[in-house]
């Protein structure tokens, strides 16, 4: 089968990018399974149940999110609600919502995907590692295909994810950083990997946020408003092709802009 993993969705522009380019991808690709970071789909930080709604709508089979998840507290209130909107499953216990999920597909294969959000650099959680052996050893004998999203800062960090699960996941992605880098390969184990599939928003902005905002605040070093840049817009993402054993065969970096065509590596 043929997994989509899209990277972070920021605000209005890449959930039109969504809109817009998702359907003829899927077609173009002969997407089977799709999976998408939604944290911060809701103007650049955190998401609402009616941006949810919109997002499995638009054809997203799972969402996963990371530390932004919270952001719009009414989320607090749906969040159980939704058995394929995940957030981190290395919370503490008592967290609304939950980390993972397994999903049949009219191909007949049962699609697993863990959320897990990395320590370095970001808040204090549970380990990462411990809750993959916990969720991956959950999915034995129901899931034949098993997606990982590595939301994380530091590039070490997630590598060593990937390598931790080398063999027992299909496909290990990092996400959060929102650029998308050119490290997608398949492990000796068979399981796909890259350090971050990339953003799907504004590419005419700081990782998808005003670039006058930003550089204020790394000029001056005071609180001020963020807001969620409108140009160049692209969808960003991997595809990831399996083989009968569940294994990782192939994985290809995605970046289509809204005005056609692939849209390179750059910003």
């Amino acid at each position: 089968m043929r997994i989509l993993f899209i990277g972070d969705i920021v605000g209005k522009p890449g959930r039109r990018a969504i809109r817009e380019l998702l359907p003829a991808l899927c077609d173009e690709q002969a997407i089977d399974f799709v999976i998408a970071n939604c944290e911060n789909a809701a103007a650049g930080f955190g998401v609402t149940g009616e941006i949810v709604e919109e997002l499995f709508a638009g054809g997203i089979d799972v969402l996963t999110s990371g530390n932004h998840i919270w952001d719009k507290k009414e989320i607090m209130e749906s969040m159980g609600g939704y058995d394929a909107l995940l957030r981190p499953a290395n919370y503490p216990e008592g967290v609304p919502g939950r980390g993972s999920v397994v999903v049949p597909t009219p191909t007949g294969v049962s699609v697993g995907v863990i959320n897990l959000a990395g320590r370095v650099f970001m808040h204090p959680l549970d380990c990462p590692f411990r809750a993959a052996d916990r969720e991956v050893e959950r999915m034995k004998g129901t899931a034949r295909v098993i997606v990982v999203d590595m939301h994380a800062e530091a590039t070490s960090e997630k590598i060593a994810m990937g390598w931790y699960l080398d063999g027992r996941a299909t496909a290990v992605v990092g996400t959060h950083t929102h650029v998308q880098t050119a490290d997608d390969r398949i492990l000796p184990g068979g399981t796909a990997y890259i350090t971050d599939v990339g953003m799907t928003g504004p590419f005419d902005s700081v990782i998808g946020i005003r670039k006058d905002a930003i550089m204020e605040r790394f000029l001056l070093q005071m609180p001020n408003r963020f807001d969620v840049a409108r140009g160049d817009v692209r969808l960003q993402g991997v595809t990831v092709e399996t083989g009968p054993d569940g294994r990782a065969a192939r994985v290809d970096r995605v970046s289509r802009a809204l005005n056609g065509g692939d849209a390179g590596y750059l910003p």
